[in-house]
């Protein structure tokens, strides 16, 4: 079962699987099984599990006040929920449940962890990029890529402080986590938000994809050249510009695949 491919359908997906999923003992596969696990089951099992059944209320009370039940909606409004009860709580029963969550066993828990980073006003935003830099780097695809979504607001209303944060990031041996901030800052990404100002002014941004313009992780170089495509739609000519400085000072073929993936809009339009 562990080493499952996972179904492409989630009615194809065996009643037992979808049980320890949904009991937080198993972790996804692959995105058919990330979309299809019930997050209201999962709460309660997991409120079992944490002895806190007592504030299902807090949750329930949240998630009802939700017009879509998309699981893009549930996670946000289950952390914030969590963040409600942890309001009720001293810290250092508080630590106890993030900390068993941030580590639990469910790819689905460890996203709530995440949000609860992303989206708890107390913290600046180089306290929840410190705070969500262990899920940047999960084993598990679901985790990172909510990991970005959830701090993605945060940067874009702080974005100068952000981008300079991150110089750091884009030069880390870890693959993940160079990915990490690239996918955050895209001026058009998948799922989240527009960054109006990255879409004015890409050029912001330059330092930090300079820094990758040659990455030798093809999942780097798929996220930077996501990040200039999403730019090519509304600055076509800045695109232009640095995809050809590039190739004239990095000719090797990460940067080449870069530069062919960033100009797929432009080349259409041609």
């Amino acid at each position: 079962m562990l080493h499952r491919k996972g179904a492409r359908k989630g009615s194809d997906i065996p009643n037992d699987v979808l049980q320890l999923l949904q009991q937080g003992r198993l972790e996804t596969v692959n995105l058919t099984e990330w979309l299809a696990v019930d997050h209201v089951v999962l709460l309660q099992n997991t409120l079992d599990e944490f002895g806190l059944q007592r504030s299902s209320d807090v949750f329930m009370t949240e998630l009802n006040q939700l017009k879509e039940k998309k699981i893009m909606k549930m996670i946000p409004a289950i952390a914030r929920a969590w963040l409600h009860v942890f309001e009720q709580q001293a810290i250092e029963e508080r630590i106890r449940i993030f900390d068993a969550m941030a580590s639990h066993l469910s790819d689905s828990i460890r996203c709530w962890a995440a949000y609860i980073i992303g989206i708890d006003p107390r913290l600046s935003v180089k306290e929840k990029l410190a705070g969500i830099r262990p899920f940047t780097a999960d084993s598990h695809f679901g985790v990172r890529e909510i990991a970005w979504m959830a701090v993605r607001e945060s940067i874009s209303l702080q974005l100068l402080e952000g981008l300079a944060l991150l110089d750091s990031w884009v030069r880390d041996e870890d693959a993940n986590i160079r990915r990490f901030a690239i996918e955050l800052t895209r001026p058009q990404g998948v799922w989240a938000k527009h960054i109006p100002e990255l879409k004015e002014h890409p050029e912001l941004a330059l330092p930090l994809l300079e820094a990758v313009q040659s990455d030798p992780a093809k999942y780097v170089q798929d996220s930077v050249g996501n990040w200039l495509n999403d730019a090519s739609k509304t600055n076509p000519e800045w695109v232009f510009q640095v995809c050809n400085a590039w190739l004239m000072i990095s000719d090797t073929k990460e940067t080449k695949r870069i530069v062919t993936r960033a100009q797929r809009s432009l080349n259409k339009e041609k």
